[in-house]
């Protein structure tokens, strides 16, 4: 068998792999995550869990297959090694990167909805309080 068909299987299986598996992890903890993020609603965090593990999953295959050609023929052990280092390289890379990128915005997400929750006050107002005759901001009356 020629070793450049090795090298693609390998590559194969290796990345989808790789990609299964951290899709898989991703979307065990990120349940807890989104339900935070989503003001602890289950179903609309599974739902949205698992849109992003499909598009996780289209995003890295896609890559994987486009990134699957091999410009030159590996002739021996060396080549293999090398070619696939180079290309699982790349692919942890995009991994991290798709990664990197569903935390930056699902963070940005969350720090938004914690503004929105400090600005209402935990308890409804009760009364005013009354404003000195000076004005707010005079020095108290000297008392006598």
């Amino acid at each position: 068998m020629d070793l450049t068909v090795v090298a693609y299987v390998v590559y194969l299986l290796i990345s989808v792999a790789l990609t299964i598996w951290v899709a898989r992890t991703l979307s065990s903890n990120g349940k807890i995550f989104l339900a935070d993020v989503l003001h602890g609603n289950e179903k609309l965090a599974d739902a949205v869990n698992h849109l992003l593990v499909v598009g996780f999953y289209l995003v890295n295959f896609g890559f994987v297959a486009l990134y699957l050609s091999q410009d030159a023929a590996v002739l021996d052990a060396r080549a293999l090694f090398e070619a696939l280092s180079v290309k699982l390289g790349v692919v942890l890379l995009v991994l991290g990167v798709m990664h990197l990128g569903n935390v930056y915005v699902l963070n940005k997400i969350r720090r938004r909805g914690a503004m929105e929750r400090e600005q209402v006050p935990p308890v409804a107002p009760q009364g005013w309080t009354a404003v000195p005759k000076n004005g707010p901001w005079a020095p108290p009356a000297p008392q006598a």
